[in-house]
């Protein structure tokens, strides 16, 4: 049996799962990449951190970006084919790579990753469909920091940006979603959740002894262009308000 098929790809989501994922703003995708992949990709993300263990840390996770500029590694992962054409299919829209990150929460880590969602913090004027596929690079059960959504939350846009470390901070600004049903998806290694850029989610705590570690590649429609705010990506880049974002750091899908 080829590897390709112990994954699922484009042509393996029915119907019912593309409107599942429209309906709800997010969707788990089993096996995006084979486990074989995963195993390689986590030792990959593992060393990476390694190297570059004195930036990017913070009291919720290790974070590094964009590292597919930096590791031929990492870049296989972020431009994998199978993941970029899963997330064109869930879209419904052509799109550009945004960025990756490789996010590790350390062992033993008693902090929450709480309710946000990803679309304020970017300077994007326009890119109604955006969204993450978040790929677990080694078995994430709830206790080593899983992922859990807020269902239709993807629909309450224009929201300010949330404090990650507050609890209370998304349902200041969206009371309405402190009461709507949570849905936590623990995740094998090689399994994927993608989510809408607008979805409301967050991270248990690693309560166990080993890293959790997981890759994040953020996509965004080819029509994006930028509105002026700090970013890391966009920071550097010198651009002016309404420019399209294109070009060799955002390659399409």
């Amino acid at each position: 049996m080829p590897e390709s098929a112990s994954r699922t790809t484009p042509e393996d989501l029915s119907e019912q799962q593309l409107e599942e994922y429209r309906l709800n703003g997010f969707i788990h995708v089993p096996n995006i990449i084979t486990k074989d992949e995963a195993a390689e990709f986590h030792r990959a993300a593992l060393d990476y951190a390694e190297e570059q263990q004195s930036i990017c840390e913070n009291p919720v996770f290790g974070q590094w970006v964009n590292v597919w500029r930096q590791d031929d590694e990492i870049r296989r992962l972020t431009l994998h084919p199978n993941v970029g054409a899963v997330a064109a299919k869930l879209a419904g829209v052509p799109l550009r790579l945004w960025h990756d990150h490789i996010l590790i929460k350390r062992p033993r880590n008693q902090v929450a990753t709480e309710f946000h969602q990803d679309q304020p913090y970017w300077p994007h004027a326009t890119s109604p469909n955006s969204l993450s596929a978040w790929i677990a690079l080694c078995d994430v059960p709830v206790e080593r920091g899983c992922m859990s959504f807020i269902p239709g939350s993807h629909r309450h846009v224009g929201l300010e940006a949330q404090d990650l470390l507050d609890a209370t901070s998304l349902f200041g600004k969206c009371p309405e979603l402190q009461w709507e049903p949570r849905v936590t998806v623990p995740l094998r290694a090689g399994d994927c959740t993608f989510h809408h850029s607008c979805c409301a989610h967050m991270a248990t705590p690693n309560v166990t002894g080993d890293p959790r570690v997981a890759h994040v590649v953020i996509f965004m429609d080819t029509t994006t262009t930028y509105m002026k705010k700090s970013h890391i990506v966009t920071d550097p880049l010198g651009l002016e308000e309404g420019a399209l974002l294109e070009g060799e750091l955002f390659p399409p899908v």
